[in-house]
């Protein structure tokens, strides 16, 4: 019996995986707040030694690119930040309620093109047909509609056959493209581009395109919060995300919680695409959620489901992605170096949440000796 006790110290591994529990609230967001400064460091840093640039110099560039002239008054580089990031936040916030239920939905890019493809075609086939209004009424519904149903195939297929969600929705965001693609060449005259519509746009405020956008997005985000916080159905999502058997006991109909869940993600993934569409460009392609639906997928995650934590994640997304992009405009750099930047500082992100969450142990000297 010794010998065996002495063999199974010697194959014990020299370090486990503990999950941590002794970090205070604010030692944790103290972690990640060092993190994202180090992060914005560390694309600066680069950033000096591609350019040759001084640190003075390249936080110029990125901020002019950013906010463009605004100490001089001008604020239409800011509104297009802010557009960016709105965008950008509203598909994170589609996403956050199927992931807090742990449906792992990849679909967003998909679900936000068919909003945008219900978007365009009321723009083309209604927009001399019907007051403007009543468009704009037609339009936003017709968009939730065609995100939600997007998201309701792969539910009801999870629900009743348990089929793989990641799977089924990264395959229904080719199958989007590929209508997008048919319906732009059609549209397009075989061209493949179809001609900015003015029929059905979202009003101008002032000067400035993006308001509506920007407001649709804030109270979104407003309502998200009060949704997964106090409502019934986001205690539920929280239920089934925790444990679907905990949730069948306490009498929660799993099955209808994934469905109805879907159908919120989905449709609010359409309404991305009418913002798009109606509130910024007018047109539609198959590049026009940009790979966005995937870096709100990482946003939701270190946002931790909380809607103004993912506000303050965007804004640092979007300010690395833009500013860093100016740079490798401004020194005649391939235009990925803004993406390789950004992904440095999520995956520093990443790394800071797992430390957060979790310690290493190592064994102790005396085990390690026996």
């Amino acid at each position: 019996m010794k010998d065996k006790a002495v063999a199974k110290k010697k194959h014990e591994p020299l370090f486990h995986v503990v999950k941590r529990d002794d970090l205070a609230w604010w030692q944790v967001w103290l972690i990640r707040g060092f993190t994202i400064v180090l992060g914005v460091l560390l694309v600066i840093f680069f950033s000096m030694m591609i350019t040759g640039k001084s640190f003075d110099k390249t936080f110029d560039i990125m901020f002019r690119g950013v906010f463009g002239r605004l100490m001089k008054g001008s604020t239409t580089m800011l509104w297009k930040y802010l557009q960016e990031i709105a965008i950008l936040l509203s598909l994170a916030l589609a996403l956050t309620p199927a992931f807090k239920m742990k449906f792992w939905n990849c679909g967003a890019e998909g679900q936000a093109l068919m909003g945008g493809l219900a978007s365009i075609m009321c723009m083309i086939e209604l927009g001399d047909r019907l007051s403007y209004p009543v468009l704009i009424c037609v339009i936003a519904i017709t968009s939730i509609l065609a995100g939600a149903i997007w998201g309701l195939i792969p539910a009801i297929f999870k629900a009743l056959f348990g089929t793989n969600e990641t799977l089924f929705t990264l395959m229904m965001n080719y199958i989007a493209t590929q209508i997008i693609a048919y319906y732009v060449y059609i549209k397009g005259g075989g061209s493949n581009v179809i001609n900015p519509v003015e029929a059905g746009n979202f009003p101008k405020v002032g000067n400035n395109d993006y308001f509506v956008n920007i407001v649709v997005v804030a109270a979104i985000t407003l309502i998200m919060y009060i949704y997964l916080r106090s409502s019934k159905q986001g205690y539920e999502i929280s239920v089934v995300g925790e444990s679907q058997n905990t949730a069948r006991y306490i009498g929660i109909n799993v099955k209808k919680v994934i469905i109805r869940t879907m159908v919120i993600s989905g449709a609010l993934c359409g309404v991305t695409g009418m913002l798009l569409v109606a509130g910024k460009d007018h047109s539609i392609n198959v590049n026009s959620v940009g790979g966005q639906g995937f870096t709100a997928i990482l946003i939701s995650w270190l946002g931790q489901f909380n809607p103004f934590i993912m506000a303050i994640m965007t804004a640092i997304v979007v300010f690395l992605r833009i500013g860093v992009a100016k740079v490798a405009d401004t020194a005649l750099l391939n235009s990925s170096f803004s993406e390789i930047m950004v992904g440095l500082v999520i995956l520093m992100l990443v790394g800071c949440e797992f430390f957060v969450r979790y310690s290493i142990k190592f064994k102790r000297k005396k085990e390690a000796k026996a």
